[in-house]
């Protein structure tokens, strides 16, 4: 079966995870509390028309999904690049401390600057980020060995748990806890276009940039030392795959809050349709991404209408049992 599908053309794979994506997103313009059509979509989406239904959909609906697909290309592709990058199977965004980091930064900067804006929540966001990856990283690296994946796994827990707490109890003494809530707490009620004008360029960006270092993240991700090889100024990309790890998954944090596995699953799934290199990896990681964020996204919407389930719950009900699959197998269970 998987030497079947390894023999089908790239192109094809990518014209089927293109049209999966249109009608995930046909289902999430359609489906809710409020009863919507195709028909209905169409008109908000092609006429000038106004009505009730047209309004739900242009104003509610829409920037919901478009945030929902831009914040998962951008966990997927940021776990595929931490995966390549470190070679180790477990690593996500939500597990090695970035959108820990991101969290605790969002909360000391609304508790101290209750004020910022938008932008300066973002520009929080990827410091948090930044300095949450830089601590896990730098206590996988005290003892000799390395990084192994599992002491970069356990530092990340460490980490997260720390950061989380940091979030929790500025939260609690700056009497912040509910806002702060709202922005972390993993859903994506009350996107809007003023947010997703801020955020989605630099989603946009980051993951064009990890699509033209792809060729150099699939020789990194086989072995340092091959890569220094052939040439491959390694520290340099290391240090821009970096910068749009944080930039991808700050701008998420920002947008929606905290979502862990996202960034574990899909790039584990996507290998195993695509292979291992990721000149394919990543585009499809994105299209994938965004596809499965739309599908938790309706269920949380639909499952109980007309009340909501968190998102965050949904992706952790999926994404639990697929991190065990993975730990089990030594992260060849989906490769």
């Amino acid at each position: 079966m998987k030497n079947t599908v390894e023999r089908i053309p790239f192109i094809f794979k990518l014209l089927a995870a293109a049209l999966l994506f249109v009608i995930i997103f046909l289902l999430a313009m359609v489906l809710g509390a409020a009863q919507t059509s195709v028909q209905d979509v169409w008109a908000a989406l092609t006429s000038t028309s106004h009505g009730e239904k047209l309004s739900v959909i242009r104003e509610i609906r829409l920037p919901r999904e478009i945030a929902a697909i831009f914040v998962g290309a951008a966990l997927a592709v940021s776990g595929a690049i931490m995966q390549g990058m470190t070679r180790n199977p477990l690593a996500d965004p939500g597990l090695l401390g970035l959108t820990a980091g991101a969290n605790a930064a969002l909360a000391v900067t609304i508790a101290f600057i209750p004020s910022v804006n938008y932008f300066g929540l973002m520009i929080a966001c990827f410091i948090g980020a930044a300095v949450g990856a830089g601590l896990v990283f730098g206590i996988s690296a005290v003892k000799r060995g390395g990084f192994s994946p599992l002491r970069i796994v356990l530092a990340g827990a460490a980490i997260s748990a720390f950061l989380y707490a940091v979030a929790d109890g500025v939260g609690i003494s700056f009497k912040i806890s509910k806002d702060v809530s709202m922005w972390t707490s993993g859903g994506l009620i009350g996107a809007n276009w003023e947010q997703l004008k801020v955020i989605v360029p630099f989603i946009v960006i980051g993951i064009i940039i990890a699509i033209l270092l792809s060729k150099q993240l699939t020789i990194l991700s086989l072995s340092e030392e091959v890569a220094v090889g052939l040439g491959q100024k390694t520290a340099r990309v290391k240090a821009v795959l970096f910068v749009v790890t944080v930039m991808l998954a700050g701008a998420s944090v920002a947008l929606v809050g905290s979502l862990t596995f996202i960034g574990l699953m899909i790039p584990h799934i996507v290998r195993a349709v695509v292979g291992t290199d990721y000149r394919f990896t990543i585009p499809m990681s994105a299209i994938f991404g965004a596809s499965f964020m739309m599908l938790a996204d309706t269920l949380a919407r639909t499952i109980s209408a007309p009340y909501e389930a968190p998102v965050a719950a949904i992706v952790a009900v999926l994404g639990l049992p697929f991190f065990l699959i993975i730990v089990r197998k030594g992260g060849r269970a989906f490769s």
